[in-house]
């Protein structure tokens, strides 16, 4: 079991590969992440966000998945921490999607266990994935009763 990050994108920029490899050091399992990078459609609006879905959909198995939407539901980081500790000790995998420009269509909402907000504002996809990388590591430090979280 692991969390993997299904990210809608090009490759990360200098800048976010060296804050997201900052926080990957210090992850241990169940808690370590993987990315695994989609590329973007061709295409615009509602095309775009139709064949980029199905990518991100034929890459799902029985995973617990994770939809970031900004119109999802926002928790604090202990809920987070919560959130993605009950299915790692379940022994079922977790996937985040991080979906494109356009976002996803209805079948990736339906398919999420859990649609995650990060804030009602709008972030460059490349700030998420680092914003991302930090919660991961804050959330197996709650887990594991250390102090880098403080209430």
């Amino acid at each position: 079991m692991a969390i993997r990050v299904l990210a809608v994108g090009r490759k990360h920029e200098s800048w976010v590969s060296e804050g997201i490899d900052r926080y990957a050091k210090r992850l241990k399992k169940p808690f370590d992440l993987s990315w695994q990078l989609i590329a973007h459609s061709a295409r615009e609006h509602d095309a775009a966000r139709k064949e980029e879905s199905e990518r991100l959909l034929a890459r799902l198995g029985s995973d617990f998945v994770v939809l970031l939407d900004e119109r999802g539901k926002a928790i604090d980081s202990p809920t987070l921490s919560r959130t993605l500790l009950r299915p790692l000790e379940a022994s079922r995998s977790v996937t985040v999607i991080i979906g494109g420009a356009y976002g996803v269509d209805i079948q990736v909402h339906q398919r999420a266990d859990f649609v995650w907000s990060l804030s009602p504002l709008v972030f460059p996809h490349q700030l998420v994935r680092l914003i991302l990388a930090e919660q991961v590591y804050r959330a197996q430090e709650i887990a594991g009763g250390r102090s880098y979280h403080h209430e």
